[in-house]
């Protein structure tokens, strides 16, 4: 028995879970056995205590990184009709070689294995052989393969990992029984050798790496209990335990019947087994991609700065293959491409009567074209192989040829585009013109209109004859709306004759003003020659007065000559004005009984006449008043200083 410390770390984790405390603990500590009919509970030992809780830590992190991944692709997911390309990246541990190596470093340097099986096979395998298959002259490199280690590991019924998930699957197996085990299979293969103290040692492709089996079975197993299971089943505050609970009971095949004593009755499937079918997974995966290799050498074992320890950095140069690697590349030729790819991308280059040959000759003929050295390609069945930097000189002038091509359809275009501009220019200024011209005729037309219908509204007879065109159900009606319109022009014509009168009796007004300042100014006139009169000697009496008759006879006649006159072209306006509106009148009461003539309008613009007319009337005798009263004062002051003038030069 054990006691379970940190009740507090114990609650968290059951709030996070979203479990009861108490199930957690029961889960952790216990285990149930069928025995018979009858289910028996046990309890944990500290270590199984220990390993139960690593192994629900394991299952939640691992079905949660699951369960993100899968979320995450889904909702990065394009589809079928939307596949695109992808650029991935895979980084992973690189190989590892401690004091003491367990089942963690034997998972990681098992993966980088395999992708150093990768690396030779696209690198050197697969490149050598299409050279030999292509019929080009070509010298074999050797390299090491690591396909034994390989072999070692995978193979089946007899492979490392196959002996460790049968020997996981007993529940009494102990390390040492599992070493004895792969001593006893393995010990053939030249890349194992068995050690003391239940070890061994893989020789791997970067070297060797002894391997202690004290934790590779718990490890491999990682398996859940029942009550696990159930646990996870029954939590209510999160749905993702039930989600994973029920993926593994759907997932996970039952592995023994339930009243077998010390076996689980749920045995998830090998880490080993998981880790080698997401490997395989992987590796179709890059098969399918187009793989760039980088690798990363340790320049020191003391992992510290600055330091360059040139026999470690020789050394995985050479297990990791980067020296055959460099020979393989400066003799080989990493540039290939086929006669119809090299043709659809080169052919252009070539003269027009080269361009019905073959792609076979077409290539010869372009590579001939450009004096690209023999020694630095060859020509194979189905492909051109080049060295290393040759196709960029062809790919110069590629881009040259396009961009003069690309120059030359640039100004084509341009020169498309202005003469379809001035065309369209053309057009337009075509079409103005014409419509310009339809609405000059259009408006000089329905001027035409209603001169027409201005001089028909003179014509009164011929709109009687109209109104007498329509049938007796509208005459009444038209009748009264005449009627309407005749008393709305007779009251409009009463209104204007008032106006009329008004206006005469204010011309009237200003004729009288007129004569009583006439009159005012002729008495002026007398009373001076009164006072000149009596200034003067009787001897010469009579000459002032003739001299002053002559000055007013002169100016009478300077008036009369003239035409200062005021007064006199207002009242000539005045009495045209007055016999114009008198006939328009006249006229509006003539044809007011014709249907087509609004008399209420005709009125209206009379009226609007008038009034402006009335108003510059005004305006004009002011004007008239201002300039009358200017011409007697001007007129007395002018025979005022003639007469003393006549008079000081008689004296």
């Amino acid at each position: 028995m054990f006691c379970i410390r940190g009740p507090k770390t114990v609650s968290n984790a059951a709030c996070l879970i979203g479990c009861g405390i108490q199930d957690l603990m029961l889960a952790l500590s216990t285990h149930s056995i069928q025995a018979g009919k009858e289910k028996v509970a046990r309890r944990l030992t500290l270590r199984q205590a220990i390993d139960t809780r690593d192994s629900l830590a394991k299952f939640i992190y691992g079905s949660l990184f699951d369960w993100l991944v899968e979320k995450i692709n889904v909702s990065l997911a394009t589809g079928k009709q939307h596949t695109g390309r992808s650029i991935s990246i895979l980084d992973i541990y690189g190989f590892e070689s401690f004091k003491r190596n367990s089942f963690e470093q034997f998972c990681i340097n098992y993966a980088n294995e395999r992708l150093q099986q990768h690396f030779n096979r696209h690198l050197f395998k697969l490149a050598q052989e299409e050279y030999e298959l292509d019929g080009i002259d070509w010298t074999k490199i050797d390299f090491e393969d690591n396909q034994d280690c390989l072999d070692l590991i995978e193979k089946k019924p007899l492979g490392l990992i196959s002996l460790l998930d049968e020997e996981s699957k007993f529940p009494k197996a102990t390390h040492l029984t599992f070493a004895m085990k792969l001593k006893q299979h393995l010990k053939s293969n030249r890349c194992f050798k068995g050690e003391r103290g239940g070890a061994f040692s893989i020789r791997h492709y970067a070297g060797e790496v002894l391997y202690d089996t004290g934790e590779f079975l718990e490890k491999n197993r990682d398996a859940l209990h029942s009550e696990i299971v159930q646990l996870l089943s029954s939590c209510t505050a999160c749905q993702l335990p039930q989600w994973f609970a029920s993926v593994l009971e759907q997932s996970e095949k039952l592995a023994s019947s339930s009243f077998q004593l010390g076996r689980p009755a749920y045995q998830k499937q090998s880490v080993a087994t998981k880790f080698k079918g997401q490997l395989f997974k992987l590796m179709q995966q890059l098969e399918r991609t187009t793989p760039h290799f980088i690798r990363c050498i340790k320049p020191n074992n003391k992992q510290i700065p600055g330091a360059f320890e040139k026999d470690l950095v020789l050394e995985q140069l050479r297990s990791c293959g980067v020296l055959e690697v460099v020979r393989i590349s400066r003799s080989g030729y990493p540039t290939r491409m086929t006669h119809q790819e090299f043709t659809r991308r080169y052919g252009f280059l070539l003269p027009e009567n080269s361009a019905r040959q073959d792609p076979l000759s077409m290539s010869v003929a372009i590579l001939q074209q450009f004096d690209i050295l023999p020694e630095m390609y060859q020509v194979g069945y189905k492909k051109l192989y080049f060295r290393a930097g040759q196709i960029n000189s062809l790919e110069d002038v590629r881009k040259q040829v396009l961009q003069g091509t690309l120059e030359v359809q640039k100004c084509f275009r341009g020169h498309r585009a202005r003469q379809y501009f001035h065309e369209l220019k053309e057009g337009v200024v075509t079409l103005q013109s014409l419509m310009r011209g339809w609405l000059v005729r259009r408006r000089s037309s329905r001027i035409r209109n209603s001169k027409q219908s201005i001089v028909s509204k003179r014509k009164p007879g011929r709109r009687i004859s109209e109104v007498k065109d329509l049938s007796p159900e509208m005459l009444p009606s038209v009748v009264e709306e005449l009627q309407k319109r005749v008393v709305m022009a007779e009251v409009a014509l009463g209104r204007k004759e008032r106006e009329n009168a008004a206006l005469r009796e204010q011309v009237q007004q200003f004729e009288a003003r007129w004569l009583e300042y006439e009159s005012k100014m002729k008495s002026m006139e007398e009373m001076w020659q009164k006072q000149m009169a009596s200034l003067q000697t009787p001897d010469a009496g009579a000459l002032p007065i003739r001299y002053l008759n002559n000055g007013i006879e002169a100016a009478a006649g300077g008036d009369k000559k003239g035409g200062h006159d005021p007064v006199s072209p207002l009242k000539k306006e005045f009495e045209q004005r007055k016999w114009n509106f008198d006939d328009e009148v006249q006229a509006i009461v003539e044809v007011k009984s014709v249907a087509s003539l609004n008399p209420t309008e005709e009125v209206r613009k009379l009226k609007h006449r008038f009034e402006v007319w009335k108003r510059d009337y005004k305006f004009r005798l002011r004007e008239a008043k201002a300039k009358a009263q200017r011409m007697g004062h001007a007129e007395s002051e002018k025979y005022r200083r003639n007469w003393w003038g006549k008079k000081n030069k008689r004296f």
